[in-house]
């Protein structure tokens, strides 16, 4: 069941990159890169349905949680080492969640403008790179970690 779980996050890291290398070089559009923040978080949620699976399976936690704020939890208890990742998360959450702005669309310094715990983040292509680079990281500590 963990290794299907395991292959969502590897199938959303694949479309996300498809968005990032390809759609976003071409388009230069907010929505692209609110298309990747989306994958992203869609690729570290299944990641951490594969490490809570592993937990119930290896019975660290009798089940897993169905209310999102007691996943998160669960996985920073369990799995400490992920607890960076775990907040990468939630920002990802919040910034998906937020309102935004979008500012020089169809240019190489695309930017999109969301207010996040009171602070304007100014997400370009540049830091959407190095989410997914962070998000890639994650996905193969989960592939490591199941090893």
């Amino acid at each position: 069941m963990e290794h299907e779980f395991l292959e969502t996050a590897q199938d959303e890291l694949k479309r996300a990159d498809h968005l990032m290398f390809v759609s976003l070089k071409y388009t230069r559009t907010v929505d692209v890169i609110k298309s990747i923040i989306t994958r992203l978080k869609a690729a570290i949620d299944a990641g951490f349905e594969v490490l809570l699976q592993e937990a119930k399976i290896s019975k660290r936690i009798e089940e897993v949680p169905s209310l999102h704020k007691m996943r998160v939890e669960t996985v920073r208890q369990i799995h400490p080492e992920f607890s960076d990742f775990v907040d990468f998360y939630l920002l990802l959450r919040k910034i998906d969640k937020a309102e935004f702005e979008r500012d020089l669309e169809f240019r190489r310094h695309v930017c999109m403008t969301a207010e996040v715990d009171g602070e304007r983040l100014h997400i370009t292509i540049d830091i959407v790179q190095d989410y997914y680079e962070k998000t890639k990281e994650f996905i193969g500590l989960v592939t490591r970690t199941l090893e």
